[in-house]
């Protein structure tokens, strides 16, 4: 057990994995109620034979409902943005060029489309669609078309298909490079537009990939406390398989995951605390996460400091000052490297503003989003005072109308 513990540091010194679906700090009423209202209606069933000549499942069945694909372990979750965000989680069938299969991959599909660039959300290490449970219908209900999409080998796409493929599936769709070039396809095949690229955590260093490899899939990049500059998983590429298995395996235990939520967020109660771990912990249940996580990790993960002086997009990079994962100081070296880049930084959050402030960070992206926003500045201003003391002063983004 001892040799496990250094293992199990270094997984969660990169990753922020099991502590990303805290809901809001304080319990909204309002923002239940809209959630609820947006979630609410019911869908039909489609059952297809997608390009693969395999069944698939892409929307769920009746309203209270999951889709079948989801673990069973879906159905004991208590709350109520992760039960009705997932109840939306679809598979679309996306064609890979050196199969007849298709890739099965899992998103939150919009429910309608717009001539504007769509928002499209990706999310942090080893997790899923899931952890944007609280902002998603805040984006819907500012009439933003908005993805949620999972990153292959994480969240709930089908891997199964994998195995049957005449390349080794520790080669193919694991890996970082596969892991763009899966979701490359996917918005060729779905998406279509370009597209305003949201990545917090890790998923920041993803689109920042995938807009040096990809720039005509991407009008503008939004960074949530982004993890950028770790170099790749570093001394976990030379663990044996034996104990990179043994470290994957503690990754997804509850144990680890309830630290890490105390860790990362004050005064959490422990049934909600063990709520939120296993929402972080559900697409763990899949079969083939583990080799997936494995693969990813022993291949070197991702190392985008070299590519972050080449993104010529507009960015937006938003970072909680209370960060006890990345260091709120690399919001400003982020800022100083990237050519056209804003900051906006949120006091009293920490890593996941867009879980511990979801309606400020839909603000963010709603204005930044906006097309054709005139010029820019940032200006304090005071969001909500209780008692006359200013509770979230914060630089946003105020957009000066001719």
């Amino acid at each position: 057990m001892p040799v496990l513990l250094p293992i199990t540091t270094l997984v969660f010194s990169f990753t922020t994995s099991s502590s990303q679906l805290l809901p809001p700090s304080a319990s909204t009423p309002a923002l239940i109620q809209r959630a609820r209202e947006r979630f609410g209606s019911k869908h039909s069933m489609h059952l297809g034979v997608n390009c693969g000549g395999r069944l698939g499942t892409n929307v769920i069945a009746v309203d209270g409902e999951f889709p079948s694909f989801l673990p069973k372990e879906v159905k004991e979750i208590k709350d109520p943005f992760a039960r009705t965000l997932a109840q939306r989680i679809q598979r679309l069938p996306v064609k890979v060029g050196f199969s007849d299969s298709c890739i099965m991959s899992s998103c939150v599909k919009p429910r309608f489309q717009h001539d504007t660039d769509p928002v499209v959300l990706l999310h942090c290490f080893d997790s899923s669609c899931l952890e944007w449970r609280c902002t998603y219908p805040l984006l819907e209900d500012a009439a933003l078309e908005t993805w949620a999409i999972d990153i292959l080998g994480w969240g709930f796409s089908d891997l199964d298909f994998l195995p049957a493929m005449r390349h080794p599936k520790d080669i193919i769709f694991t890996r970082c490079f596969g892991k763009i070039t899966s979701w490359m396809l996917l918005w060729r095949t779905h998406i279509k537009r370009p597209m305003i690229l949201v990545g917090p955590s890790l998923g920041a260093a993803v689109a920042i990939d995938f807009a040096i490899n990809f720039p005509e899939a991407v009008d503008k990049l939004i960074l949530i406390n982004a993890s950028v500059y770790a170099e790749g998983t570093g001394l976990l590429t030379k663990l044996p398989k034996f104990l990179a298995y043994a470290g994957v395996s503690l990754l997804k235990s509850l144990p680890l995951r309830l630290y890490a939520n105390l860790l990362a967020f004050d005064d959490i109660p422990l049934s909600k605390c063990f709520d939120w771990a296993n929402v972080g912990r559900l697409h763990c249940l899949l079969p083939w996460w583990e080799d997936a996580t494995v693969n990813y990790m022993l291949s070197g993960g991702y190392n985008v400091v070299n590519q972050i002086k080449q993104v010529n997009k507009k960015v937006l990079v938003i970072w909680g000052e209370c960060d006890n994962i990345v260091n709120s100081k690399l919001a400003m070296r982020l800022h100083g490297e990237l050519p056209d880049a804003s900051v906006h930084q949120i006091p009293d959050c920490g890593h996941l503003p867009h879980v511990e402030k979801p309606e400020i960070v839909a603000r963010l992206i709603a204005d930044f989003a906006r097309p054709g926003a005139p010029k820019e500045e940032q200006e304090p201003i005071v969001l909500n005072s209780v008692d006359g003391k200013n509770t979230f002063l914060f630089n946003v983004l105020r957009v000066e109308n001719a």
